[in-house]
Formats: structure tokens, C-alpha cells, sequence
């Protein structure tokens, strides 16, 4: 268990005064079993009415609708949550996990059937081909497969930080072999797919033990490795095996069902999970940029 403090803030300025449509935030994290927000805060400058939602998937939805024009839009999010999850994931998982190849029950299939057809059908021959080249032994269990394709991600591509929206197709990402967090899950989940399994993409945070410090100011000794992804928010993706449901895999840091990873929200696709979506008023007004700062710490809080 660990008690960790997110805050998240996205600022976006503009060259003038512009009025704001309605906008879209994935930020909040459902309580679960796994998961239990303890305390959390929202701003929002300028000033707007908030309506909470949940769209097709369960997530919780934030919809900013707007009064004033401004010059800058500032969104500020502060959670104290309380993460729980295994201490040997692996371990305690695999004896639970199915053999390879395997068929999901007539139920599960009927409602899994939206997450297991590509979502880049384009890109099967190039992706199929990268498997085969990248495993072409398979092993006979569903999870240690689905580990060794994580991990052949996680060590033969270049994790690159990109600031531009979007997610790169899997066959770009085979061709440059580089990536940032969302190219990797995207990849991860066709590779999947090809695979015979259910995969559905992961929006959230990510903590990094080495990002904590000691009473004296020094790193904690308990951190043993750099994770990448930290900063911004992170992606990764969950995968249906028969016998466990969902099992979150990051294959940027090679992370399998870890209590590192804080969900925000799943979807089909990564444009159905972007964290701050909107729009605004043009007259030939243009956006200066945007800064994203994200902080994920432990955290001492105590409930009254």
C-alpha cells in the first residue's frame, strides 16, 4: 500500500483574449479496489462550471463550460490517493494465469469484442512480421508472453519525450524504433491484439521512487531505478487474460501489474483518453504553447 500526492497542472496562453467551448477532463481516478482517493481538489482559471460525468467505459469525466475570456487557461488538479497492489506481482499472478494459446469464454467474448480488432488494421502485416521476428518462439503461457513482448519493447526501442498531441502508428514506431509512452502502449496493445488478446489503453500517472527524498535531503536508497514517463502524465495499457481480468503492462518501463501506476482512465483508443480536451474561439488568435507539470510523491496524509 502507498499513500501518493498528484498534482497536475496544465497551463495553455494565448496571444490574446479568447473565449473558451466546452472542455473535457480525464483526471480524476475511480475509487476501486486497487485505488481509493482520499482527498482532491480542482481550479480552474478563469473561472468555469463544472459538471462531473462518466462516459462509455466508466471513467470519470470532467466538462468545463466557460463564462469569461481570457488570455491563459490554467488547470489545476491535486489528488491524495491511496494505491494498494502486490509486492511480487509476477509471483502471486502466474499462478492464476492461462496457457497460450488460449479462447476467452462466449460471455467475455461478446463483450471484449469491441477491444480485440486493430485499431490500425494498415499496420497488421508490419506488425505481425515484428512479432514473429521479435518472439519467435512462444511460450506456452499467456502471461509470461505477454512479459517477454513488454520487455522486447522496453529494450529495443528509444524512449523520446514528444510534446505534440498524438500517438504515432505502431509501424512508424517499428521504422524509427523510438517512442514516448503512448507510442509504446499502442504498439504493446496491436502486437496484443495480433495475439489473440483484449487490450484497451491506459491514461494515468506514474510514481518514481527516485523522485523522493529523505528527511536530510537525499535520494531514498530504496530507489534502484530511473523510470521514464514521470513529468507528464503516463500511459500504458491493460490486457484481458482468462482466469485474472485486466492486467495493466507498461512496456516503456517494463512495469507488469505494478502499484507504481496510478489509472486515470481505459479506453479503446489513446484519443479517447486524452487528459485536457477543448476548444476555443479563433478571430485569428493563436495558442503560445502549453506547459504540463506533474508531480507524483508519498505522502503523510492523515484524515481528520
Amino acid at each position: 500500500m502507498r499513500t501518493l500526492r498528484i498534482s497536475h497542472r496544465t497551463r495553455y496562453s494565448y496571444d490574446r483574449c479568447v473565449s473558451f467551448g466546452l472542455h473535457r477532463l480525464m483526471i480524476r481516478p475511480r475509487d476501486a479496489h486497487d485505488m481509493r482517493i482520499l482527498d482532491s481538489s480542482l481550479t480552474i482559471t478563469p473561472s468555469a462550471d463544472v459538471r462531473w460525468a462518466f462516459d462509455t467505459f466508466g471513467n470519470s469525466v470532467a466538462l468545463l463550460s466557460f463564462h469569461e475570456a481570457a488570455d491563459e487557461l490554467v488547470i489545476a488538479s491535486e489528488l491524495v490517493l491511496r494505491r494498494y497492489g502486490f509486492d511480487e506481482p509476477m509471483t502471486r499472478i502466474e499462478r492464476h494465469a492461462g496457457a497460450y494459446p488460449f479462447q476467452y469464454e462466449a460471455e467475455d467474448s461478446i463483450d471484449l469484442a469491441p477491444l480485440l480488432p486493430l485499431q490500425c488494421p494498415q499496420d497488421r502485416a508490419t506488425v505481425e512480421q515484428w512479432v514473429s521476428q521479435a518472439l519467435p518462439d512462444l511460450p506456452d503461457g499467456s502471461l509470461r508472453l505477454l512479459d517477454m513482448l513488454s520487455s522486447v519493447i522496453h529494450r529495443s526501442f528509444v524512449y523520446r519525450r514528444r510534446e505534440e498531441i498524438g500517438v504515432q502508428s505502431p509501424a512508424q514506431t517499428i521504422l524509427t524504433a523510438s517512442g514516448t509512452c503512448r507510442d509504446f502502449a499502442l504498439l504493446f496493445m496491436e502486437a496484443a491484439r495480433v495475439l489473440g488478446f483484449a487490450a484497451r489503453f491506459v491514461t494515468g500517472y506514474l510514481y518514481d521512487p527516485l523522485h523522493d527524498l529523505k528527511d536530510d535531503g537525499t535520494p531514498d536508497p530504496s530507489a534502484q531505478e530511473h523510470l521514464s514517463g514521470t513529468g507528464a502524465t503516463h500511459a500504458w495499457a491493460d490486457i484481458f487474460l482468462p482466469g485474472l481480468g485486466w492486467i495493466e503492462f507498461d512496456p516503456t518501463n517494463r512495469i507488469v501489474a505494478g502499484r507504481n501506476l496510478v489509472r486515470v482512465a481505459a479506453t479503446r483508443t489513446p484519443a479517447q483518453a486524452l487528459p485536457v480536451s477543448g476548444s476555443y474561439s479563433h478571430d485569428g488568435a493563436q495558442c503560445l504553447g502549453m506547459d504540463v507539470q506533474v508531480s507524483v510523491t508519498r505522502s503523510t496524509y492523515h484524515q481528520d
